[in-house]
């Protein structure tokens, strides 16, 4: 499995748990049962990355989403912008600019061009904050 599509798979999981009140091992489970994916390191590290540091990760985003609330931003955006928060903030390996880059990219496959622009916006700025 490729980085991208990995990063993929982490997206997926982490916008099931968002309709999902189940343990974090048993979505995992249940996915990779389900879709016959088999998650690497990275599709593990995030996701279970995300959950385990949900409350700073939402933080962030809150304080970048000028007049924005999280219960008002899309269910798809939120996914994405947690896990490209938390590759920028917990994930030294990956380049701030390939986070924001592929947290696009996905935007733009899931979601809609606003969403893009709107994730792009905030991964800009939180960038810049940790440059």
């Amino acid at each position: 499995m490729t980085r991208k599509q990995a990063r993929e798979e982490a997206f997926i999981l982490i916008f099931e748990k968002e309709f999902n009140d189940d343990a974090l091992e048993d979505i995992l489970s249940l996915a990779e049962e389900v879709r016959d994916i088999k998650a690497d390191e990275y599709v593990k590290n995030v996701f279970f990355g995300v959950f385990n540091n949900v409350e700073k990760i939402d933080e962030v985003i809150s304080q970048n989403a000028v007049g924005w609330t999280i219960k008002r931003i899309t269910k798809t955006a939120l996914a994405i912008l947690r896990l490209a928060i938390y590759e920028i903030e917990f994930y030294d390996e990956i380049p701030v600019s390939v986070s924001i880059n592929e947290a696009v990219e996905l935007a733009k496959k899931y979601a809609t061009k606003e969403d893009a622009s709107f994730i792009n916006g905030i991964l800009s700025t939180v960038a810049k904050q940790n440059a």
